[in-house]
């Protein structure tokens, strides 16, 4: 088996480790806001020390960076930043598998923006993909039981399917984005180029939306910093998964590893039933099967 695929699952879980205590965060104690920042504030340092503890004990100088590789980072750190305060407001408006699957039309934006940005083509099975991926979020997005009805235009384009739509092309951005920030740089093993990339990314994250913070949202700062027990797992998480994701975006096409990714789906529902007590409607399941269907297709493209 490939290594990226193995990397891929761990990476999918802890990310949903990750989302499921950001929203604990979004409904107990932060905002929108607070709850992304406290990811990448609490996991910047955590990088850093990998990084520089990985290139001591191997001997490796850190990658020379060029002008290609900023652009990558900026682009796709930026738009992660976006991307995730659009998945934690979604948790406020419908539960949290119907959330995090909406956000999983990423799988099917990435491979468009993969071809369009690096020229990473994908094959036939890929293209009838998007049609089951769209019909699912068709259903995804329909409001919970107990809403008022609406027509087919309302459901799809209302504020809980918009943030999830947002968040899917935002994440496809920074995936690819990533992807190529590796890609550019010229020296160094495969773990060392992610984690660098990795560490790049985090540290302009937490700048920028802590000087965001600072400007619109002062009082949020202390929130964040005097919730360091849960957000510090947060960070932690959010460090392993996003090792795992860089490190297999190193290995692979960012198209091909978020198809695997979508595993995470499943630990989705787990995390849903099993520890939320949530429960969802034959319709919201539909609607995510057709999504799995989607990204099964993805996956056989793939080989």
């Amino acid at each position: 088996m490939p290594l990226w695929i193995p990397v891929t699952i761990f990476a999918a879980f802890m990310q949903n480790l990750r989302f499921l205590l950001q929203r604990h965060l979004k409904v107990t104690s932060l905002s929108t806001a607070g709850a992304t920042w406290a990811r990448f504030l609490y996991s910047a340092p955590m990088v850093l020390a990998i990084v520089l503890g990985f290139s001591a004990v191997t001997g490796q100088e850190l990658p020379a960076t060029n002008l290609r590789f900023w652009a990558f980072i900026l682009s796709g750190g930026l738009a992660q930043i976006v991307a995730t305060m659009c998945v934690v407001a979604l948790f406020a408006r419908r539960n949290f598998a119907v959330g995090i699957t909406l956000k999983k039309t990423e799988v099917i934006l990435t491979a468009l923006v993969g071809l369009v940005v690096l020229g990473e083509a994908v094959s036939l099975p890929v293209v009838v993909a998007i049609g089951f991926g769209f019909a699912g979020v068709v259903l995804l997005s329909d409001p919970p039981k107990g809403d008022v009805a609406l027509p087919w235009r309302a459901r799809l384009f209302n504020v809980a399917s918009g943030y999830g739509l947002l968040s899917g092309l935002l994440f496809s951005v920074s995936a690819v984005g990533y992807r190529g920030a590796s890609l550019a740089l010229p020296d160094g093993s495969v773990f060392l180029r992610a984690s660098f990339t990795l560490s790049a990314a985090t540290m302009v994250q937490a700048l920028a939306l802590g000087a965001w913070l600072f400007w619109r949202e002062r009082e949020e700062i202390g929130r964040v910093l005097s919730s360091w027990r849960v957000s510090g797992l947060v960070g932690l998480t959010s460090m392993l998964g996003s090792l795992g994701w860089f490190t297999a975006f190193t290995l692979q096409s960012a198209a091909y590893v978020k198809a695997v990714g979508q595993v995470e789906l499943l630990f989705t529902f787990l995390f849903s039933i099993f520890w939320l007590k949530e429960r969802s409607s034959a319709k919201e399941l539909g609607g995510a099967a057709l999504i799995v269907l989607s990204l099964l297709l993805i996956v056989w493209g793939a080989f």
